[in-house]
């Protein structure tokens, strides 16, 4: 069993490349169908959020490299970007190592903003995304549900969760160092949804005097502005109103830019040119990076507010490194198991073809002795089986006992060589004797 995760974030790759690799939510379950049935991985997982896009994916009968490569592969041909141009900016992660890395993400140890908690659900999401589409089976299961519950175990001892922060919180933040005070401003969030809210939040703490909200379904917004205040627009009739804001928040799930240089221009004329403020927090971007050359007005997108947030860091580092030894504790537990995955299928198989040749053997031997009596011919089985198990007890000892070490795949490997245990592991994982 070969665990991988291949990716990009933040850290290793701009928004104009994030937006391209990113996966729909309506086509997920399609994804998900095409990374298992055409790239030869057993499980898979797809994560895909505005900071980042990852493939966990499982491959048994495969080495490393081909693992990675095919997964490699899946995401240049899903985003048309050139595999050799794509994997400058991915980053992978193997066995031990791609566990660990699953366990920080969740914890929101490898976010932009350090300890949000808003990526654990959308871990929970891309989970339940690959249940439907019938690409998490036993390892996938087990490893998201310990996921979970180390997530959990980390919000719970430390403090990483306090004042928790947030892109929408960062976006408010940057508005203030922009505007100074934001009472008397006016300001429009294009999409009314998780990161819409959070931002109305701080907003209203902030001082701000009147929030607009657009929405693709009015419905919703006419929801988010009886709990929160301010006044819903129709989706489409956004564009009038722009002459009336000074800040806009654009988060919506659209493909193509809603917010356009010309449009922008007209509007600053009919400002008189007083600034305009574009926060664009939606992967792929909302607003046109043209914008930002008009004259008094301002677009960051999600990877400019890196700034903003990076004096959060110091003061949640020692909460972090709670979590880390967490993480520590956690993960030895669960990578023994994985481990168990290779080893138990393989002395299984070890037992069986050991077993075979000493029943071949052993009725060859009896044709040719007749005149045993039944109880000789127990105690004839019996004393084989005494034999095989003796033979067998060092070498099945060393695998159970180094199986989560550094050399326990190098012993499996060996064995399944010497033995050609292929046949007997495969006829193993079809009745799930690998979980025992």
């Amino acid at each position: 069993m070969k665990l991988i995760i291949v990716g990009l974030n933040h850290k290793t790759a701009p928004v104009g490349v994030r937006e391209k690799v990113s996966f729909p939510a309506d086509g997920l379950e399609d994804s998900l169908h095409r990374l298992v049935r055409e790239y030869g991985l057993n499980e898979g997982v797809i994560l895909s959020t505005c900071n980042r896009v990852e493939v966990l994916a499982l491959s048994h009968d495969e080495g490393i490299e081909k693992g990675l490569l095919q997964v490699k592969r899946f995401l240049s041909d899903s985003s048309s970007i050139p595999l050799d141009t794509l994997d400058e900016h991915l980053y992978s992660h193997c066995g031990a190592d791609a566990v660990r890395h699953l366990f920080r993400v969740a914890a929101g140890l490898d976010s932009m903003v350090l300890g949000e908690p808003q990526i654990l659900g959308q871990v929970k999401d891309s989970y339940a995304s690959a249940v439907e589409a019938d690409s998490a089976g036993v390892i996938v299961n087990k490893l998201y549900h310990k996921v979970f519950s180390v997530a959990k175990r980390i919000r719970t001892e430390t403090k990483i969760g306090e004042a928790a922060v947030s892109i929408s919180f960062a976006a408010v933040e940057l508005a203030k160092k922009i505007f100074g005070d934001l009472s008397g401003k006016t300001v429009m969030l294009i999409g009314a949804g998780e990161m819409a809210e959070l931002a109305a939040k701080h907003l209203l703490r902030g001082g701000i005097r009147e929030i607009m909200v657009a929405n693709r379904t009015y419905e919703r917004a006419l929801d988010f502005v009886k709990e929160y205040g301010g006044t819903a627009i129709m989706f489409r009739e956004f564009p009038h109103h722009l002459k009336s804001v000074d800040i806009v928040i654009a988060s919506t799930g659209a493909k193509n830019f809603i917010i356009r240089e010309g449009e922008v221009r007209d509007v600053l004329k009919e400002r008189k040119h007083r600034p305009m403020f574009f926060i664009d927090i939606s992967v792929p971007r909302n607003v046109d990076p043209l914008v930002n050359n008009i004259d008094n007005t301002y677009v960051y997108d999600i990877d400019d507010l890196q700034g903003v947030v990076a004096s959060n860091i110091k003061e949640r580092s020692k909460e972090a490194n709670d979590a880390e030894g967490i993480i520590d504790e956690e993960i030895e537990r669960f990578y023994r198991w994985i481990k168990s995955l290779d080893v138990v299928p393989t002395i299984i198989a070890l037992r069986n073809y050991c077993d075979g040749i000493r029943k071949a053997e052993l009725e060859r031997g009896l044709k040719a002795m007749n005149e045993l009596s039944s109880k000789n011919k127990k105690i004839l089985d019996s004393m084989t089986k005494a034999i095989v198990n003796k033979i067998l007890h060092g070498p099945v000892s060393r695998l159970k006992k180094d199986a989560d070490k550094i050399e326990g795949d190098t012993y499996i490997d060996t064995m399944r060589k010497l033995f050609d245990l292929d046949d007997g592991e495969e006829e193993v994982k079809k009745t799930g004797s690998a979980e025992d």
